[in-house]
């Protein structure tokens, strides 16, 4: 029998039922929050090319956007503010010395080629920003390991005394070209741990203020745009990995914190391994997911006979392409179904 008062009618529809009131604009918008603090101490340690590279990259993210998205007859989507996310960390993923027309090459490939091609956001395999790195870095390698000049290097000594290294070179590749050449792993005073932990280093734009960083971080957590899981499982892996080194071999091997407080790590952690789209999408796989990149970016840091002194790019890319059969393997089992 028909009801006669619609009222009365049942509306069915497909999960989910109850919306918690976020949107893609609103996360976006907070881990461009997130970003300010490691941005303003780019600029405040790198000056004007921090602002010449994040403008750059942003722009060029967001153009490169609207114009694929014309191109293939979709919605626009630049407003949803993903394209400036990427944008923004790619620029804190360049060193502050790169030429303007590679970082705009860079943006190009890293929403082109990285997201769009793959059909925009939510299908992109691989963390657009740190691909786009990986790219820039295979095909400029010069130019992707030129550092400002600093004197931090006064703060690394030996037992003999100050070392005395380029002051182009970064903590971990000063750490990286002792261990090849068989020399003595160059020990931190207390202030060259401070300066580490403050940016007052040689490094990428916001890869070199942790403290700048932990602030952001803090504030995701708050908002609840990422868990602790990833970052955790990461961090936690690198301690481990790092300290079980140092005490098999002190001589080759840096303490844990030193580990922790460079590189791209702690950026890496919280602010790219945590990206919703490449990352698992259960907590143990979330886990899974953090233990990989701890271990991949170590045996890349530690390996003797390897080039590269920082292994959070690659690891977090490795661990990208793992996500779809992590993701299977952790599936939570349907109430009432047989496992």
């Amino acid at each position: 029998m028909k009801p006669e008062n619609t009222s009365e009618r049942f509306i069915v529809s497909s999960s989910p039922h109850i919306h918690e009131g976020s949107s893609v604009e609103r996360i976006m918008l907070d881990v461009l929050i997130a970003l300010t603090p490691a941005l303003a101490a780019a600029c405040y340690f790198f000056g004007f090319d921090a602002l010449r590279l994040t403008a750059v990259c942003t722009a060029t993210s967001i153009a490169t956007e609207w114009l694929c998205r014309v191109m293939m007859r979709r919605n626009r989507s630049i407003g949803d503010l993903s394209a400036a996310v990427t944008g923004v960390l790619l620029a804190l993923n360049l060193p502050p010395s790169l030429p303007t027309w590679m970082a705009v090459l860079g943006s190009i490939f890293a929403i082109g080629i990285c997201k769009q091609i793959f059909g925009g956001l939510g299908y992109n395999v691989f963390n657009p920003a740190l691909a786009a790195r990986a790219f820039l870095l295979i095909s400029f390698t010069g130019m992707m390991t030129s550092w400002s000049d600093s004197d931090w290097s006064a703060t690394l000594t030996l037992n003999e005394g100050v070392i005395d290294i380029a002051t182009g070179a970064t903590p971990l590749g000063a750490i990286k070209d002792a261990v090849k050449a068989g020399r003595e792993i160059p020990g931190f005073t207390l202030a060259g741990v401070a300066r580490l932990f403050i940016g007052d280093t040689n490094g990428c734009l916001g890869e070199t203020s942790v403290f700048a960083l932990l602030i952001g971080a803090a504030y995701l957590l708050y908002r609840r745009v990422i868990t602790w899981h990833i970052p955790a499982a990461y961090t936690a892996t690198v301690v481990i990995f790092a300290t079980v080194l140092y005490c098999v071999n002190p001589q080759t091997s840096v303490m844990p914190h030193i580990h922790l407080l460079s590189g791209g790590l702690v950026l890496g952690a919280f602010f790219m391994a945590t990206d919703m789209v490449t990352s698992p999408v259960t907590k143990r796989g979330m886990l899974i997911f953090g233990v990989g990149c701890g271990v991949v970016t170590m045996v890349i840091r530690t390996v003797k006979t390897g080039a590269y002194p920082e292994g959070v790019s690659f690891a977090i890319l490795f661990m990208n392409a793992l996500t779809p059969l992590i993701n299977r393997g952790c599936r939570n089992r349907v109430f009432g179904a047989k496992s």
